[in-house]
């Protein structure tokens, strides 16, 4: 029996120091399941913070650079299984090339890189490499999706025709990146964003859900984009018409100046035999719309859901999962890989991986693309 199936994973990360919300919801997903505990981190690129922040969660080891921490790490005799990246997008790429070429596996946060030409760079390391990525889009994480997916994959709803996905928030509503608010300032950033902020920040989750759940990719788009805040260079507004390659139709909107919206993520798909309904804010439910009969509410938990759905369900029905525990299944499902990888056994997937984070990034420079030539079609 190998090792590494007989203790938990140990797990390091770059960024999420003191007043990052993004890094303690990485650490409680990680160790959620008891298959992983965060022991080294470089919290912050200022020496100060990083160990602060370090000696706030009781880690073994703190460090000043990423570059020293994947050298290190990577040598050392308790050294970690996987680094955990939680830092802003420009900084993706740089920490995720230093840990694979150091040979320890990744789980990064979305979207995958600033650009494409990075995005491939890091998808060429991990198959060389041979490690596992995973790509933090955790709405995959949620018994429902999965349940959807299933659903989709066995063929229950048919031949998809069409599907609609939104995801809407208010919180850029006004110029809060020049108060000094960390979130915002770096998101609609150029120069540590990439070439779009919500596009790239909360679009990407839209694409993702829709090409995890109905196995089609996206095709070709017309996006037009939209900067409503005075002063903002990246856009705040996002719509976009869809052709899949089945030959199926979709619509994808994202907004995050839509007032009174919190986080508000929704996906519908419409197949010949019947429709799906899933709601973020209402997760433990997924909506079946079957052909010719009254709609039916699924309930996380309930014995007639499939495997893949009782997977990831930890609690009986009645006692809400959410955000989390969605988090914690991605973590669940990449540590099982690492574990595989690790005794010899090729890994099974299931999760977001660099793949589909390349594919993300694909997305946001075809939708930027498409709006600067005034909405036009173009091919994925």
């Amino acid at each position: 029996m190998s090792e590494i199936t007989q203790r938990r994973l140990r797990a390091g990360i770059v960024g999420g120091g003191t007043g990052a919300f993004i890094g303690s919801v990485h650490r409680i997903a990680a160790q959620l399941d008891s298959q992983a505990l965060v022991v080294a981190g470089a919290m912050s690129s200022d020496p100060a913070r990083a160990k602060a922040s370090a000696e706030a969660w009781y880690l073994d080891r703190s460090y000043d650079d990423f570059r020293k921490m994947a050298v290190e790490e990577a040598k050392h005799p308790q050294g970690i299984d996987f680094v955990i990246i939680a830092t802003p997008n420009h900084m993706h790429f740089p920490v995720a090339k230093a840990f694979l070429e150091a040979g320890i596996h990744v789980v990064c946060d979305k979207p995958l890189a600033y650009d494409l030409e990075e995005a491939q760079e890091l998808a060429r390391l991990v198959e060389e490499r041979k490690l596992v990525f995973g790509l933090t889009h955790n709405y995959t994480g949620y018994p429902a999706v999965r349940q959807a997916r299933e659903m989709v994959q066995k063929g229950e709803i048919g031949e998809i025709r069409k599907v609609l996905v939104e995801y809407i928030q208010d919180w850029l509503m006004d110029p809060i990146e020049q108060t000094g608010q960390k979130q915002a300032a770096w998101r609609t950033d150029p120069a540590r964003s990439g070439v779009s902020n919500c596009v790239g920040d909360i679009g990407t989750h839209g694409e993702n859900l829709l090409e995890y759940i109905t196995g089609l990719k996206i095709k070709s788009l017309c996006a037009d984009l939209t900067s409503f805040v005075a002063g903002r260079t990246l856009d705040d507004d996002a719509n976009m018409l869809l052709r899949l390659e089945n030959g199926g139709k979709g619509v994808l909107t994202c907004s995050q100046v839509a007032c009174g919206e919190e986080n508000n993520l929704s996906i519908r798909i419409y197949g010949s035999k019947a429709g799906l309904e899933w709601h973020q804010q209402n997760p433990n439910y997924l909506i079946v719309k079957p052909k010719g009969k009254g709609w039916e509410t699924w309930g996380r938990g309930q014995g007639y859901m499939g495997e893949a759905a009782k997977d990831c369900t930890r609690t009986p029905s009645g006692h809400p999962e959410g955000y989390l525990e969605a988090f914690a299944t991605i973590y669940k499902n990449v540590c099982a890989d690492i574990r595989r990888v690790k005794s010899g056994q090729a890994p099974q997937g299931g999760y977001p991986t660099v793949q589909d984070g390349v594919r993300g990034i694909q997305f946001v420079v075809k939708a930027v693309e498409s709006s600067k030539k005034g909405a036009t079609w173009v091919d994925l």
